[in-house]
């Protein structure tokens, strides 16, 4: 049994240059007893990721 699953996480802002696409489609669970760590380059959408799943975005996130 997952303790969390995440499916087609979208996460975009409107700027005043157009949409910004910060996290697009991501899927992924988290069984119980196991650990998840998310890795990328800087400005890949990890903490916008986290930030989405537990809705502690301010501002124009959607």
């Amino acid at each position: 049994m997952a303790l969390l699953e995440v499916r087609n996480l979208h996460t975009y802002f409107e700027t005043r240059r157009g949409t910004v696409k910060a996290v697009n489609d991501v899927s992924y669970s988290v069984e119980a007893g196991k650990t998840l760590g998310i890795v990328g380059e800087s400005g890949s959408g990890k903490s916008v990721s986290a930030m989405s799943i537990i809705k502690l975005l301010d501002g124009n996130g959607y």
